[in-house]
């Protein structure tokens, strides 16, 4: 079985995360969305809020599973027994910092990363912005999935 942790804080869960997920899917047998805990981040949605959204998201989608996690990805990858870690690029910047973790992972365990494009009408998309855009009151509806919107 082809199984891929897709990792992230999704505070808010994006159309780019979304984006990725979707594609992802046709190319992996399970895809676990991996929901990272950082008791010193500050978070605009609790990790409750977060789950629900995802889990709203991809309802009726079996092959797509929401967990939490602390540590490394790897060893969560490994806990999993999955081979892959799922992540997404908008942009050169995120190849250069995606590129490294990629290289630390593999040098820690035999973990591979598959790397997609998002999509280029979602390419500008980031949590931070749709967190900026909520927080002073914008439409952010068009950034984010339903699930999101509500």
């Amino acid at each position: 079985m082809r199984r891929a942790i897709f990792p992230g804080s999704f505070d808010p869960l994006t159309l780019g995360h979304h984006d990725i997920i979707i594609r992802g899917i046709t190319l992996f047998d399970e895809i676990i969305i991996a929901i990272g805990k950082n008791a010193d981040k500050k978070y605009m949605f609790s990790l409750e809020q977060r789950m629900k959204f995802i889990e709203e998201a991809f309802k009726g989608q079996p092959s797509i599973t929401v967990k939490t996690y602390q540590g490394l990805t790897v060893d969560f990858c490994k806990k999993e027994d999955a081979s892959f870690i799922l992540r997404g690029l908008r942009n050169p910047a995120d190849f250069e910092f995606e590129k490294a973790i990629a290289h630390t992972n593999r040098k820690l365990s035999e973990i591979e990363t598959v790397f997609l494009l998002t999509s280029s009408g979602k390419s500008y998309i980031s949590s931070s912005i749709v967190r900026d855009v909520i927080r002073n009151g914008g439409d952010y509806t068009g950034l984010v999935p339903t699930s999101v919107r509500k």
